[in-house]
Order: structure tokens, then sequence, then C-alpha cells
């Protein structure tokens, strides 16, 4: 049985993880019979999003970590505690909280710096050679991690696009349903809500990375 390291952001699409990449990379992982286990950073999270109004929730703390507990059913643990040597392959789904949480970029573009405890984790598949999966958002942090010249798709955003060949990386764009590979890094990339209009379309292309992934195990 192959062991996926999942890292999330918080809860909640404009400032945490994607609930629906999230629930649908769990599920196709489990469908496919690898086990996988949930990791995200304690810090607080860079603000809260009324997601009823859209609006910043004035004067509101969360924690990532207690946030993702929702979507992971309280089966988490702090990303500090994340070994690339107890799993496999390494998987993270988008959202905002990837561009806000788990780096800047968000409000920085090209001048990203990761969480220092989610690229320590990171770095650590990449090290190992272990795949890693980024869905959505979270591929503007492959550059950063994989290093100049990395395969990276974020869907056919231009501006996002630009700001991920400015860190380095080497964009290509794809449709909604598929994904890309950098064979030699062992890195796949997805664009999911980047593109998706429908949680339907969301989960074709999750689905073909998912079982990608676990192919390059």
């Amino acid at each position: 049985m192959k062991k996926v390291a999942v890292i999330l952001s918080g809860c909640g699409v404009f400032d945490g993880a994607e609930i629906h990449e999230a629930v649908i990379s769990l599920l196709a992982l489990s469908r496919l019979g690898a086990d996988y286990h949930c990791f995200a950073p304690d810090i607080p999270q860079h603000h809260v999003i009324n997601h009823l109004t859209g609006q910043v929730s004035e004067g509101e703390t969360r924690n990532v970590l207690v946030e993702a507990a929702r979507i992971s059913r309280g089966q988490i643990r702090d990303v500090k505690e994340l070994d690339a040597a107890d799993f496999d392959a390494l998987l993270l789904p988008g959202g905002f909280g990837a561009a806000k949480n788990l780096c800047d970029f968000a409000f920085t573009g090209a001048k990203t710096h990761l969480q220092p405890d989610v690229l320590r984790a990171c770095q650590s598949f990449a090290v190992a050679g272990k795949p890693a999966a980024y869905l959505c958002i979270a591929p503007v942090m492959i550059p950063l991690i994989y290093g100049e010249g990395t395969l990276v798709t974020i869907g056919d955003d231009q501006e996002t696009a630009a700001a991920i060949e400015a860190m380095g990386g080497a964009h290509l764009a794809c449709p909604v349903n598929e994904f890309v590979v950098d064979q030699e890094r062992k890195v796949i990339s997805t664009p999911a809500y980047m593109l998706a209009g429908s949680i339907a379309e969301a989960a074709e292309g999750i689905e073909k990375t998912i079982k990608q992934l676990l192919v390059m195990c």
C-alpha cells in the first residue's frame, strides 16, 4: 500500500485549502488503495475570510492546523513532523491558503517565500526523489522547491504563468482535465479550480493526477 502525505493550508477556498480539491484528492487516494495522512503548519492564518460575503473578518484569527483538521476529521499532524522517509509521495491541494499560508504568493508574486516548515517538508521529497503533486495555485511553489527549469502548470492564467517563469519555472498551458509532469524531477501539476467551472471538471484532472502520482511511486 502506497503512503501519501497531504499538506493542507487551512479550510476554505479564500483563506485555506480548497475543500473540493482536498476531498476529491483524499477520496481518489482511498479508492486507488493508497494510505494517506494529512499535515499542516501550526501557524496563524494570514487572515480570515467570511465565505458568505467574501470580506475579511476583522479581528478574527484562526490557526491553519486547527482549521485543516476540519477536513481531515482530526487526523492531522504539524508539518514539522513530516518526514519524506515515512511516505512514498506528497500531495498539496490548492485554495488561496496555499498562496497565503503555505507561501506568500498572493501578496508578493514572483518574490514569493515559502513558510519554512513547508519548504523543508517539500524539499525533503524532492531530495529523496519521491513523486509529488501540486494542484490549482499550489504549483507556484514548485520552482522554489525544485529549481530552475522545472515544468509546471496552473492552467492558462498569463499573469500567474509569468510569475512562475520569473521564479525560474517553465510553465506549460494545460486544460482542466489534464496535468503536466516533470519526469526528471517527479513533480506533477494540474489546474483544478484555476480553470474548473464545476466540481466535476475539477475532479477529472485531479483524479488523473492522483493516478499518475501513484504510478510514479
